[in-house]
């Protein structure tokens, strides 16, 4: 049996030992500096790790609840309970649902993430926000247009009347009264107002843009700058108020490149599905391109037809300056033959 006094000198040896080995090390500048450097890397490992599980919350996830359709007040308590950040980044007005709720969510519901992450919601909008109208009678149609949009208003119709000024705004008409300089009228964002344009009866058509693979907001745009309504807008079955935001236009009732009287309407149809929107723009690109060839042979037409009037007409100007001469020049022999005959 062991000796119970023999442990405290198996002790004080070992010390003694390590004691020795760090006096040997520490008298080799090299390996002494060495060892404190693999140290201290060692101990900077070990910091960060442990920091990094603290930060990133390692082990820690969280099931992103469904926030759709919820109160914003009940969401971000629910939101609490699972370590989860509320972030408004956006809010929509949407007449169909309760003003508060959630119209989206990013992530979505069912997602896995770590406690701490911030989920970022949409709104609904108690009601829609109120602008000021703009006074744009005076202006060019593409100057009011482009004034209106800035606002957030757009075109409810535009109405042609007789004028020397083709596509220049007459009046603006808000709610059936014609605004002045002085007016002070606010619409709901989104709305549009009446303008009275201009035309000259020579310069009644326009050529119908593209408008398809655009969204609502830019075809509307496009037909209204080349003068024209937007007709019966029409939305492919399974698309709500939400996501008609990511619809595409995929046909309309005006080709693209045909030639159309000013103020006439084009009725739009708009889907979510890519590939209708690709093989209908495909389509669409072949036409306009014949109608645009023919417009050419037809200009070109045109302009050899008045190159030829304009050829006859000079030829026929010579041919009476001819005429004229000959004429003055035997005059001028008569005269010459009468002063002779009397002297």
């Amino acid at each position: 049996m062991e000796n119970k006094s023999a442990r405290p000198r198996r002790r004080q040896a070992k010390k003694s030992t390590a004691s020795n080995m760090w006096m040997r090390l520490k008298s080799n500048k090299i390996a002494y500096h060495a060892v404190l450097i693999i140290l201290a890397l060692v101990g900077v490992i070990l910091v960060s790790s442990i920091a990094m599980m603290f930060i990133t919350r390692h082990g820690t996830h969280r099931t992103v609840p469904n926030f759709m359709g919820v109160k914003i007040d009940a969401v971000e308590q629910d939101a609490r309970r699972n370590g989860l950040e509320i972030v408004i980044n956006d809010s929509l007005f949407v007449p169909a649902y309760e003003g508060g709720i959630v119209l989206d969510q990013l992530p979505k519901g069912g997602t896995e993430v770590k406690a701490g992450r911030k989920v970022y919601v949409t709104i609904n909008s108690f009601r829609e926000k109120m602008v000021k109208v703009p006074y744009v009678a005076g202006r060019s149609l593409r100057q009011a247009k482009n004034m209106l949009e800035v606002a957030g208003l757009g075109i409810e119709k535009l109405v042609y009347v007789n004028d020397i000024a083709t596509n220049y705004v007459l009046a603006e008409i808000v709610a059936g009264k014609e605004l002045t300089e002085k007016s002070n009228v606010e619409l709901e964002m989104g709305s549009g107002v009446v303008l009275r344009v201009g035309v000259e009866p020579e310069e009644n058509t326009t050529i119908v843009p593209k408008a398809i693979g655009h969204g609502l907001s830019t075809a509307k745009s496009r037909l209204w700058e080349q003068g024209l309504n937007v007709g019966e807008v029409v939305f492919d079955e399974g698309i709500d108020l939400l996501s008609q935001k990511n619809a595409r236009v995929y046909r309309q009732s005006l080709g693209h490149n045909t030639t159309a009287r000013l103020g006439a309407s084009v009725n739009l149809w708009l889907t979510l599905d890519a590939d209708k929107v690709n093989e209908s723009g495909a389509a669409s690109d072949k036409v306009a391109m014949k109608l645009e060839e023919q417009r050419l042979r037809e200009e070109r037409r045109q302009q050899q037809v008045q190159d030829s009037l304009a050829r006859a007409s000079a030829s026929d100007v010579n041919t009476i300056v001819n005429v004229l001469q000959q004429s003055g020049a035997a005059a001028a022999g008569e005269d010459s033959e009468e002063d002779e005959f009397f002297d």
